[in-house]
């Protein structure tokens, strides 16, 4: 499952089961996907909760409110039961490719869980931001 979107509020570091997870939503829209009442395209939002297992942390700092992301992984289904008894489910996507595409500033990078050190660049593109991009 493949999105991209941009981060709901600041990533979280978590520790599970002796594990690292950085915990993070983003809004994914769908541009015109639906239509409105009079048959206009309209935009639909769809929030992802997104779980990146690692240990390297080092991104949690440029996951914050507002970056837009590409993230890469497979679905996982957690089931719960209430404290009012009820039996719920909830999707997270298991993130196994995290890139990151820019900010408020500008800044983009990418982290890919394959690759040897966690870090690597982006593909050169031109994205607007110039010589002020930020790569780790």
């Amino acid at each position: 499952m493949q999105a991209i979107g941009n981060l709901g509020k600041d990533a979280v570091t978590n520790t599970v089961n002796g594990k690292t997870v950085i915990n993070f939503s983003i809004a994914h829209t769908d541009k015109g996907r639906d239509k409105d009442e009079k048959g206009n395209p309209k935009d639909k939002t769809i929030w992802v909760d997104c779980a990146y297992w690692t240990e390297k942390t080092g991104v949690t700092q440029y996951l914050k409110k507002g970056t837009q992301v590409y993230v890469e992984g497979q679905p996982d289904i957690r089931t719960y039961t209430t404290q009012d008894g009820r039996n719920l489910a909830s999707l997270t996507l298991r993130v196994g490719n995290l890139q990151l595409l820019g900010s408020r500033s500008g800044d983009g990078s990418s982290v890919d869980s394959g690759a040897s050190d966690g870090l690597t660049s982006p593909p050169p593109t031109d994205n607007g931001a110039g010589d002020d991009a930020v790569t780790v």
